[in-house]
């Protein structure tokens, strides 16, 4: 069974920063790929970025060169480093993971998934 955990949300002001992460239970090849997704109000889910157990990453367009996404093999948390963070990044983010289909951002492609942490970013 795996479990997915995700902390590390909460509210700042626009420019600020916010480090999200994922812990996983579960064996390091469930999670083999890993991705974080969010989901403002009235909008349907979206992928923002996802790493492989090689540590290549693929990032959505409008997160580019803002956010960093990051695994720690050891013990399988997931991180998500967001910096100069604006309002339109408010949404639940959630954390997934797949044991075969990386590098994508579709959530259709996902098995697992966390139950969400919130971010708000107020301008």
């Amino acid at each position: 069974q795996v479990q997915l955990v995700e902390s590390g949300g909460g509210s700042v002001q626009a420019g600020g920063s916010l480090r999200l992460s994922c812990a996983a239970s579960a064996s390091t090849y469930s999670v083999t790929c890993m991705a974080w997704f969010r989901q403002a109000p009235g909008k349907e889910r979206e992928g923002v970025a996802t790493i492989d157990s090689g540590g290549n990453t693929r990032y959505a367009d409008s997160v580019k060169g803002r956010f960093t996404i990051s695994k720690d093999n050891a013990d399988n948390t997931l991180y998500l480093q967001m910096n100069s963070l604006q309002p339109e990044d408010t949404a639940m983010y959630y954390c997934a993971a797949d044991p075969w289909r990386c590098l994508n951002l579709n959530q259709n492609n996902y098995k697992y998934w966390g139950q969400g942490t919130q971010v708000t970013v107020s301008s």
